[in-house]
């Protein structure tokens, strides 16, 4: 399931961020050099997903299965991918955020989403995106059309 989650990670590449000096960007969220609008979009979907799951312990299977779903959808580099976004998503997850008024409120608070989103706004994913899928402005629907649909 760890996979999938990771997949799934992965599939959401559609903006990139600004890059900032080495040591800020991995002890500080970048959301401040993103416009407005796209943080509060980030904070919907993040206020979507805190009360999606607020009492389920079973969000990691919820995401894997949604991810084994997008597989269907998607058309990328399957051999090269698994290995480099397992890299990607490992070295945001080991960034080292700090907020303190956050930590003296929240202990052993990791701000893991937010290094996810950060990820997800990146560069590095936007290559990434670039380098392993195949015909990224085709669709599914595009490349499977029905026999109806093709008339």
């Amino acid at each position: 399931m760890k996979r999938s989650f990771i997949v799934l990670l992965a599939m959401f590449a559609l903006m990139t961020s600004t890059a900032h000096a080495k040591d800020h960007i991995l002890t500080s969220p970048q959301a401040g050099a993103r416009t407005y609008a796209q943080n509060y979009r980030d904070m919907i979907l993040a206020t979507c997903i805190a009360n999606a799951y607020k009492n389920d312990r079973d969000a990691p299977v919820d995401a894997g299965s949604s991810a084994s779903a997008l597989l269907d959808w998607t058309s990328y580099d399957m051999e090269k991918s698994p290995d480099a976004v397992k890299s990607l998503v490992n070295r945001y997850l080991a960034r080292d955020y700090h907020n303190p008024l956050v930590e003296s409120e929240i202990k052993g608070v990791r701000f893991d989403f937010l290094k996810c989103l950060d990820l997800y706004h990146s560069k590095e994913l936007d290559s990434l995106v670039k380098r392993l899928v195949i015909n990224p402005g085709r669709t599914y629907r595009q490349d499977n059309a029905s026999p109806a649909a093709r008339k």
